[in-house]
Formats: C-alpha cells, structure tokens, sequence
C-alpha cells in the first residue's frame, strides 16, 4: 500500500532552531500541530490529547522520554503516539523529514 502525504514546511523554527527536549506548538493551515526535537530525530504530533483535548506543549517529557499532558498525566509515545500509561488513547503522529534545514510534515 502507497501512502501519500501532503508535506507542509515549517517555516520556523528550523531543524537547528528546535531545542532538543522542549515541546513546541505549530501551526499548518489551521491544524495545531506538537513538534519535538530528540537528538537528531524530531516527532509531530496532534497538539490536543486524544482524552480531552488538553494542550500537549503545555505538558513535559518524563524520564523516558514520554510526552506527559498537564491536565491528566497521560502519556505518550512521541515515536507512535502509544499511550503508555494505559488508558487506551493514541496519540496521532505524523512523518516528518528534515530538508534543507527545514522541517517538513506529512499530513
């Protein structure tokens, strides 16, 4: 099966710009989206959580690396949106690939 996306740039920050750690939110068209530096990798994801809507950017990472929302404490995989504090959310991810510099996801 081919999957296509649409890839949309991130006009800031860029790769070199995103903080290694920190949750951020941006926004594509009107859709919020969640990003997150971890090294050279970087993850997005749906800004609100699957539970209710929390804002995930406002949370933090636990000691595994786990997005944690501020409302409910749930977390999640930023790698496969998993939730593994095991209330049975998931969190939708999206690709992402770095060109140029900038970052690009496929929605």
């Amino acid at each position: 099966m081919i999957t296509l996306y649409d890839w949309h740039k991130v006009t800031a920050p860029s790769f070199d710009e995103l903080i290694d750690g920190r949750l951020i939110e941006v926004f594509l068209g009107e859709k919020a989206i969640g990003l997150l530096r971890k090294g050279d990798a970087v993850y997005a994801f749906t800004a609100r959580c699957p539970h209710a809507s929390g804002r995930l950017c406002d949370g933090w990472l636990d000691m595994q690396g786990r997005i944690v929302c501020p409302d409910h404490k749930y977390r999640f995989d930023p790698a496969n949106g998993r939730n593994t504090s095991g209330e049975g959310y998931k969190l939708k991810t999206y690709p992402v690939e770095i060109r140029e510099g900038y970052i690009y996801v496929g929605l």
